[in-house]
């Protein structure tokens, strides 16, 4: 069941398929620091969707740096410590499968058999990330059928219908956001034909159950939105508010990714202490003016989010 909750409560969702780099300390340090200020909750929740590159040794490197730099969470983790629990998605398929059959029944779900391949024939890149919208190739003539048992059995995934709206809302970094679904979006997945579960609806399911008031993200993930705000019109949960943070970038302006070893919270705890690297983060958000060590409990009068800038780039 879902209920509104009056508490703060953030979170922090990692996948883990290696171990953090900086990008991802920030994002979970400015996640922390916004729901602190405030007296509420922070969440741990393990996004292991992807069975193929999710090691739970991976989970637990994730977990131990972040409580090395003080980061500790109220509620979840590998432990499933909650009320709420469990907090690893590859235990909550049951969850899903109930909410997946709620969206069946507004006869807007329908089974898909194109490849990856196929819809790249059928499409240019839509943005210059290469990212396509799906053409509707497969949807049915007139939506609302029954959509087959067999279907995942057969080798179809399941995508949702998108309309012809607009999606707006206002990002606490990133401003006023209108994203028009079916142009932008177009009709999405919801479960693989491997029968994976698609992070649209895995993430929508587990923050309303999980009560969360306030996502905190990359801002790579802002399209995300509009399809997570439509999910939560389906299925009558409340929408968080959202905040898009700057991704983080080497000197030379690219992206971090869990590749950069130099990087990685492996070699960071070598060259920093816990203080120091959250004291360089903060320098790097605008909250302190120059880089000093600082604790998160120094930090949380500075909290503030940042704007004006979709990267930050380390010097």
């Amino acid at each position: 069941m879902v209920t509104e909750n009056l508490t703060p409560r953030g979170r922090f969702a990692p996948s883990p398929s290696g171990r953090m780099h900086l990008g991802n300390v920030f994002t979970a340090m400015m996640s922390w620091l916004s729901v602190k200020s405030r007296g509420g909750e922070w969440v741990l929740r393990i996004e292991d969707l992807d069975p193929q590159r999710s090691k739970t040794e991976h989970a637990r490197m994730i977990e131990d740096d972040l409580l090395w730099l003080g980061l500790e969470w109220d509620e979840g983790g590998l432990a499933d410590a909650g009320p709420a629990g469990p907090y690893s998605q590859s235990r909550r398929g049951e969850v899903y499968e109930e909410y997946l059959r709620r969206l069946e029944a507004t006869g807007m779900v329908y089974p898909c058999r194109c490849r990856r391949a196929d819809i790249l024939a059928t499409q240019a890149p839509h943005r210059s990330d290469g990212r396509v919208v799906y053409a509707g190739t497969c949807r049915p003539l007139r939506l609302g059928g029954h959509v087959p048992d067999d279907a995942q059995a057969a080798g179809a995934a399941l995508r949702l219908f998108v309309p012809g709206r607009e999606i707006r809302f206002r990002d606490l970094v990133c401003g006023d956001q209108c994203f028009p679904l079916a142009a932008e979006c177009g009709d999405f997945i919801v479960r693989r034909a491997d029968g994976a579960w698609a992070y649209q609806l895995a993430v929508v399911v587990d923050d309303a159950l999980m009560g969360i008031t306030e996502v905190a993200r990359g801002n790579d993930l802002l399209l995300s939105t509009a399809q997570q705000i439509y999910l939560c019109g389906l299925l009558g949960f409340p929408v968080p508010e959202y905040a898009h943070l700057p991704l983080v970038c080497n000197a030379q302006g690219l992206r971090l990714s869990k590749r950069d070893s130099a990087m990685s919270m492996e070699e960071l705890r070598r060259r920093h202490t816990p203080e120091s690297l959250l004291g360089k983060l903060a320098c790097l958000a605008g909250l302190i003016p120059e880089e000093a060590p600082m604790t998160l409990g120094q930090l949380l009068p500075f909290f503030r989010w940042p704007v004006g800038s979709e990267t930050l780039r380390l010097g």
